[in-house]
């Protein structure tokens, strides 16, 4: 044990010596922070994260061949994963978040599983189709919004005649980070219904909760479909009334009819309308954010690129990337993003230009 007190000189090594003390340092799992605090903490976020853009309907003849390829069986889950250019291998659309599309073909099933992980799906394509979360179905249509919370089971089927393609959103690289992914698979392909169809919609979406009724531990909303036409008539009702924000067009949030929060702790999920020939001004945050066109088509605008991303297309803007909006015809888009915990944690932080 070397009992020598540190050193009070002034004078300054080389950098032969600096690394020699580096390597020697190395050895019992210590490293320099004055080597790296500039990397660590940083004046504004430096993401790995880049701007992207998926087309439908090029993204549309991959997943035809996919199904082709392999079963919604065989693969538990159909999904091309919406990678991010600057992430790639790590199944990762922002750094903290996960996107993929996933198709299932008619008469399929997507057998019952749970996990730590929360998802979200926004329906693309096809109607008719269920996901059924903890003893309920509920049947899908197009430009729904619709939730698996943390650890509940959940299964998939399509009892109708067409595909069905939807956006998945998940909390993947949070929940990784945290080290607190668990995963369990049912013996059963479709849970036990326990509860009518659509049961969560008129027990929790018209105003009216059970008397009784409190936050679930996992602190998901008891709703967990958000109908798109009950979407598309609230942003209508706000363009009627209001004039739109300049940043933002008509923008509303998705709730939790309990707690006024999030449908889930971890993401936030976003519906959008701008009307026809509507610029926003420049905006940015800190939250990395995935939309997905519903209707129309808007022109997409950063400091290195612009693109226009048309119904169905998906596109991610990093943390903290100035961007504008322009819409082409009236666009309706659907986002989601880690906002909630950014909030939670007191990060969160925007700016209007």
């Amino acid at each position: 044990m070397n009992d020598t007190p540190p050193s009070t000189g002034k004078t300054s090594a080389s950098r032969a010596e600096r690394e020699a003390f580096y390597a020697r340092i190395g050895a019992d799992n210590l490293a320099p922070l004055w080597e790296q605090l500039h990397n660590l903490v940083t004046k504004t976020p430096r993401s790995d994260c880049q701007a992207a853009h998926w087309s439908y309907p090029q993204v549309r003849r991959y997943i035809a061949e996919a199904t082709d390829l392999i079963t919604a069986e065989e693969a538990e889950r159909r999904v091309l994963i919406l990678e991010n250019p600057g992430l790639r291998g790590k199944a990762a659309i922002t750094t903290s978040l996960y996107a993929g599309l996933q198709a299932i073909l008619p008469g399929e099933v997507a057998r019952a599983h749970r996990h730590s992980q929360a998802a979200l799906r926004l329906i693309l394509e096809g109607d008719g189709a269920y996901t059924s979360v903890n003893g309920e179905k509920t049947i899908m249509h197009r430009g729904d919004f619709v939730t698996t919370p943390s650890w509940t089971w959940h299964d998939h089927g399509n009892d109708s005649d067409a595909p069905m393609v939807w956006l998945d959103g998940l909390d993947v690289q949070l929940v990784a980070m945290l080290d607190a992914s668990f995963a369990e698979s049912s013996t059963q392909d479709r849970q036990a219904l326990q509860r009518p169809a659509g049961d969560n919609v008129l027990r929790y979406g018209n105003g009216l909760v059970p008397v009784d009724a409190a936050p679930a531990p996992n602190l998901a909303s008891p709703m967990f479909c958000y109908p798109y036409e009950r979407t598309l008539a609230s942003l209508r009702a706000l363009q009627a009334a209001d004039r739109p924000d300049p940043h933002l067009g008509y923008k509303l949030r998705y709730v939790d009819p309990l707690s006024g929060r999030s449908p889930m702790p971890t993401m936030g999920a976003y519906a959008q309308l701008l009307p026809r020939g509507h610029a926003t001004a420049p905006y940015r945050c800190s939250a990395g954010t995935v939309f997905a066109v519903l209707e129309g088509s808007v022109a997409v605008t950063l400091d290195d690129r612009r693109f226009v991303a048309g119904p169905n297309d998906v596109f991610v803007i990093p943390s903290w990337a100035t961007h504008q909006l322009h819409a082409q015809d009236e666009a309706v888009l659907f986002s989601f993003s880690d906002r909630p915990v950014q909030e939670a944690l007191a990060l969160w932080r925007e700016q209007r230009d």
